[in-house]
């Protein structure tokens, strides 16, 4: 074996023109607030639209004009959509008001959770690595099958009867 470092190699690639040579890394863009200091950005989950803002404040939390604990009384739901805050260690860091409509109590949670994460990226561009690892912003693109003409339900038939 020759005694050839990595940084060798990548420079004889440059002179032969098969890699092209790379100054800096690529530069984080820039965040997205609009005039009042906000992050939007809409997430989606089954058929459930959610409509996110995000603000710095102490930590709130407003879905629909309530707080979030008495808007998703179960407390699946409630960690659900702090899971993105949590992941980038910014829980009391930001206040966020959401609108959020369709579907059910879960799926509208993924949908806020799924907003949260993005109007997060939006806010803070160094964040995205974190929020991509943890999976927050891959929109979720499970939906409910239609149901099919002859069948019962999407994929159950009548029952057969041989007599």
């Amino acid at each position: 074996m020759s005694s050839t470092s990595f940084e060798d190699l990548k420079d004889a690639a440059v002179e032969a023109g098969v890699v092209e040579a790379t100054a800096e890394p690529e530069a984080l863009p820039e965040p997205k607030i609009d005039a009042q200091g906000r992050a939007y950005a809409t997430g989606k989950r089954k058929t459930a639209v959610a409509r996110v803002w995000i603000k710095p404040g102490a930590g709130r939390i407003i879905v629909n004009d309530k707080d979030h604990t008495d808007y998703f009384g179960r407390p699946v739901l409630q960690m659900i959509i702090k899971q993105p805050l949590a992941a980038a260690e910014r829980n009391d860091q930001y206040d966020v008001i959401c609108s959020v409509k369709g579907s059910g109590p879960s799926g509208q949670a993924g949908a806020v959770r799924h907003g949260i994460a993005r109007a997060l990226t939006y806010f803070e561009p160094s964040l995205r690595s974190v929020l991509k690892k943890g999976g927050f912003l891959t929109r979720d693109s499970r939906v409910v099958e239609r149901k099919k003409y002859g069948r019962k339900k999407a994929r159950r038939s009548f029952q057969f009867s041989k007599r």
